[in-house]
Order: C-alpha cells, then structure tokens, then sequence
C-alpha cells in the first residue's frame, strides 16, 4: 500500500502543517500523482514574518567567516543528496535535473566565497571637506520576502535564496513550482546550520500570495520572479505603502553575481572626527 506524502511548510525551523488544512496535488510530467504539498495562507505568511523578524539581528551579527562556511555546509549536504534531487526534479518534469542539481551546489560555493569580499567591494571612504572621516558600508535591508521562479528547478531557488542569505538578511520563500524540490532543500536547510527562522519557505499559489508580501508592512523587501507584467505591476503598487524595495526579475534562474547581494543591501555612512 502506497501512502501518499503531504510536504509541509518551513516556518521557524519546524515542519508546521498549513494552518488552513488545504493542500496541493503535485503531478508528475506524465499527470501522474506524486504528493500533497501544504498550500499556504495569508495566516502562514504572516507566522513566517514574524519567525524571520525574531531571527534577522542575530543572522545579521554572525561574522562573514561563519556564514560563509554555513552556505558551503549547505552544498556538502546537498552534494551528498543529490541522487534524490535528481529524481525528484526529473519526476516533475524538470530538463537535465542532473546538471540543474550541479549548478545549484555551484552558486551555493560561489556566495559562499563572497561571504566575506562583498564588504570591501562595496564600501567607500568618501572625500568630505571638514576633518572627518566619512565611511559607506553595506548593511542587510532586514526580511526579504522571495518569489522563486516557477519553473520549479532547485538552481532557481538557490540563485534567488544565497544572495539574500549571505548577505545577512532572513528570508520567506514562496515556492511556486517545483514544491517536492522546494521541501526537500529546506530539510537541507533544516541539518545545515543555518538558525532556526532565517529561512522561511511556503507553498503556494502566486496570485494569492504575491499580494501579501508585497503589502506587508514589516517586510523591508521583495525579489519577485515574474515575467507577468500585471503581478509585475501589482507589486510595485502595493509595495508602496510601506516604501519597501521591490527587485523586479524574469521568471527564470538568475546569474550569480555579487551585485546579486548588493541588491538586498542598504548603505550606511558614518561620519568620525578626525584628531583628538
């Protein structure tokens, strides 16, 4: 007898069904069942804004030297599972899940080692005309909340999580495609290191959710992966109650880039006096 798995949430570093009870059958290329996946409410969202809230300063303080070895723990795991994310992008229909997989441990590997550098590529000493010393750094923006894209490949999610991460913002995901692969990486989150309330990810449908993060009050930014001009549009208007940042992107897996962590960056100028 064949019992049918329901994947739940990630929300706090715990495994929390859905609070409205509902769920998502996910198929495979060919329509066949494969799962239950959570379908997560405004209710969800909420309790994922306030998980990450609680956990950003403390990820914010860790040095750039640890984060940078919790992401590349973060490839080792995924490296040593990467059988089963293979087979898991391939019964969803994913092209080449193998090679999806590869690049998905390489970007990893690849923000790991900005972890550390980003900091001085991006800072200034800026030329002021009185005897101070006036410094520009980058500083996370606080909670980003990230629509991956919907093709459903595990590089996909990973190209829009790392920068956010290593950059020393939290995050809430909205998985809205691929949602087996989605669960599977946050168990990986799970065993990594990464604290509890970092990473919060959600399964989900777009047009219900998309609306939520982008009015959301206390979220300082979204990174939306969209090719749908009025979900496009729609975010960008609702953003603007609160001001927050809205990183508008294709609906495709990004590039990696240390602009790429730039983007969920404020930055901060301190004045010093010179002399005694």
């Amino acid at each position: 007898m064949t019992i049918p798995k329901t994947y739940k949430l990630f929300i706090g570093g715990k495994f929390p069904r859905t609070e409205s009870g509902r769920i998502l059958g996910v198929r495979g290329a060919k329509g066949e069942f494969l799962a239950n996946a959570s379908r997560a409410s405004r209710k969800d969202f909420r309790n994922a804004m306030v998980a990450a809230r609680k956990s950003q300063p403390g990820w914010a303080a860790t040095s750039a030297y640890l984060k940078g070895q919790i992401l590349y723990r973060i490839a080792e795991i995924l490296d040593g599972r990467s059988a089963q994310f293979t087979e898991e992008l391939g019964a969803q229909g994913l092209k080449a899940p193998d090679a999806d997989v590869a690049r998905a441990i390489d970007l990893l590997v690849h923000y790991a080692g900005w972890s550390d550098k980003f900091q001085a590529l991006f800072s200034t000493v800026n030329p002021v005309g009185s005897s101070h010393f006036n410094f520009s750094v980058p500083e996370p923006v606080g909670v980003v909340g990230v629509v991956a894209p919907a093709d459903g490949s595990l590089s996909g999610l990973v190209s829009v999580l790392a920068p956010v991460l290593v950059g020393g913002n939290a995050a809430v995901i909205l998985a809205s495609g691929g949602f087996l692969t989605a669960v599977s990486f946050a168990e990986v989150l799970a065993t990594s290191d990464v604290p509890a309330g970092v990473v919060n990810l959600l399964t989900g449908l777009r047009a219900e959710l998309v609306p939520e993060f982008s009015r959301h009050m206390d979220l300082n930014g979204i990174l939306l992966c969209s090719d749908d001009e009025a979900e496009r549009k729609g975010a960008e208007l609702e953003a603007t109650e609160n001001l927050k940042r809205v990183i508008l992107k294709p609906d495709q897996s990004l590039s990696p880039s240390p602009y790429a962590i730039l983007r969920t960056q404020e930055i901060k100028t301190t004045w010093h006096p010179v002399g005694t």
